[in-house]
């Protein structure tokens, strides 16, 4: 089985003044997302910025920049539901209607840094739902150990699929747990036979936990959205540098990545879904940083 290399080029917190590479407009994103895939990469991670380079959950700007991905490559799109902290819940959980193959599924309240992180259990429960209904994938994002035993129970609610549940093992985000090799340990023995999963590796312990990781049986995600810095006191110029620092990586660990393909396969993704204008009744009733 192959490696799924996931790009994640943008985040919500960062911006140009900590790396002028950072991507945040629909062009940059989509250059980025492009060269990642020609280097490796089968899913893109996907945060979105204003014309002024905040976090937001506009979904004219999300559909701008997922048309112009989709016309440079095949990636699987994976959207963040995220978004920002100072996002309002149901606009974050509106992107959803924009029928992506995946998208994030953040199960609780947390701090994140200097702010809060909200997602409401009721309002969790009820995006869950819609996912399910439209046949979206969830990225299940635990940055706590108790974060999985909340996905848990909305599997056992039924409104997961507990076919191959896709988990990000989040790891050295204040307020969640430390980016530690014994954190990853702990959570990788308690997550459920025949998942998928992979650590997100905030900061500099970035490309030494993803080697534990994938040593470990998991998969891979790079970008500026996770780390900054190509090496102590460096800062990448781009995302480029670090997806290929990660492929080598694999390579080196006698590994394969694997393609987009083989990644739907490995994902259990339910068929294609088309990109639409999201209906207004649901987007209310639905309605991170993950």
């Amino acid at each position: 089985m192959g490696i799924i290399l996931t790009v994640a080029p943008t985040g919500p917190i960062a911006t140009t003044a900590d790396n002028p590479h950072l991507p945040t407009q629909p062009h940059e994103i989509a250059d980025a997302v492009a060269a990642a895939y020609t280097a490796g990469a089968s899913v893109a991670h996907l945060h979105f910025r204003d014309g002024d380079g905040r976090p937001t959950a506009d979904l004219g700007i999300a559909r701008e920049t997922i048309g112009l991905i989709s016309d440079r490559c095949p990636i699987l799109i994976q959207l963040s539901t995220g978004v920002g902290l100072s996002v309002p819940f149901d606009e974050r959980a509106a992107l959803v209607e924009l029928r992506p193959r995946m998208a994030t599924l953040n199960p609780c309240n947390m701090s994140f840094g200097d702010g809060e992180f909200r997602n409401p259990p009721q309002e969790v429960r009820r995006l869950a739902a819609r996912m399910r209904d439209l046949g979206i994938k969830p990225e299940l994002e635990i940055y706590d150990t108790g974060h999985l035993d909340a996905c848990l129970r909305l599997r056992d609610e039924g409104l997961l699929d507990d076919e191959r549940m896709q988990f990000s093992i989040v790891l050295g985000v204040r307020g969640g747990m430390a980016a530690t090799a014994d954190n990853l340990l702990t959570m990788v023995r308690r997550l459920p036979a025949d998942c998928v999963w992979q650590v997100v590796a905030v900061g500099r312990m970035n490309l030494n936990l993803t080697a534990i990781a994938l040593a470990l049986g998991g998969n891979a995600r790079a970008g500026l959205e996770d780390t900054l810095y190509l090496r102590r006191g460096e800062l990448s110029a781009g995302n480029q540098p670090l997806i290929e620092r990660t492929t080598e990586l694999v390579c080196n660990l006698d590994l394969t990545l694997a393609n987009v393909e083989e990644a739907e396969r490995l994902l259990n993704l339910p068929a294609r879904a088309t990109v639409s204008a999201p209906d207004v009744s649901t987007t209310r009733e639905v309605g991170h940083a993950g």
